[in-house]
């Protein structure tokens, strides 16, 4: 029992507690755009029980990844076609590309709905949302998506069961606390909402960039690696797309800064140019 309390282990859980937080960020603004989904009544429940199960399975995958990490890293089917598709695929190909293919979905799917919406104000009352169960269910699902790379990512730092739990369920508090916050801030500055959904969008092909080297990083095999058409799928680094997230928000500040601005200048022209009435 006291052999948990030790400096190597102290030092571990600070580490993956910072990996947990880079790379929670992303599940967390799905959280918080998904819950607008639900009925406003039960919006904060949803985000409440959606965190907390999938804080639980989280653990509980943990747990299985702990013990069945071999049997899940070896592909079970390999690509041959020369020139045209090769490499292996394994359990966690499939969840990468099956979770990166359904955030670029919901991504667009929702983008486009704001491009047609006459009044983005009343479009939370208006548009047909989803019951409180079905957003519960895709907040666990998309969870566990994204916790297989933080898992991998942290079985590769410490293998001590209790460390790694103790850092998913310090990183589940955190998103408890916040998830309100970031949902509140949406729903206030809507025009971030979009922006939201574009991070979504390269969130879902940096996972099918992940799927690319499941087998290889698992067997410790480069050549396991997918290729199409010859081209080897190489996952986007953490820091491309840190660097292309600060991009989007910087230009996105400037950019409503700068509508801002023309709103207010043809408000006066509009007003200095128009003529005073004469009465008869």
């Amino acid at each position: 029992m006291f052999d948990l309390f030790t400096i190597e282990n102290f030092g571990n859980l600070i580490v993956l507690l910072v990996l947990q937080a880079v790379l929670g960020f992303d599940n967390l603004l799905y959280i918080s755009i998904e819950s607008q989904r639900a009925p406003v009544a039960h919006q904060k429940a949803v985000r409440f029980w959606g965190i907390i199960i999938a804080v639980v399975l989280r653990v509980v995958l943990l747990f299985a990844m702990i013990h069945l990490i071999e049997a899940l890293g070896a592909p079970f089917y390999i690509f041959s076609w020369s020139g045209v598709l090769e490499g292996g695929v394994n359990f966690a190909t499939c969840v990468f590309v099956l979770g990166g293919v359904f955030l670029m979905y919901t991504a667009v799917k929702e983008i486009g709905h704001l491009l047609t919406i006459q009044h983005l104000d009343t479009d939370l009352d208006n548009k047909p949302g989803k019951s409180a169960v079905q957003v519960v269910l895709l907040i666990v699902l998309m969870n566990l998506i994204f916790s297989f790379d933080s898992v991998l990512s942290a079985l590769a730092i410490t293998k001590v069961f209790a460390v790694l739990a103790t850092a998913i369920l310090l990183s589940g508090l955190a998103m408890l606390v916040l998830a309100d916050g970031v949902t509140a801030f949406l729903e206030k500055n809507r025009m971030y909402e979009v922006l939201g959904l574009f991070i979504l969008l390269i969130v879902g092909i940096v996972l099918l960039g992940e799927s690319g080297q499941a087998a290889a990083h698992a067997m410790h095999d480069p050549g396991l690696a997918l290729r199409i058409l010859g081209y080897e799928i190489i996952p986007m680094s953490k820091t491309t797309f840190y660097f292309s997230v600060l991009v989007l928000i910087v230009l996105e500040i400037i950019q409503s800064r700068y509508s801002r601005k023309l709103t207010i200048e043809r408000g006066h022209n509009g007003a200095g140019t128009a003529k005073p009435k004469h009465h008869l």
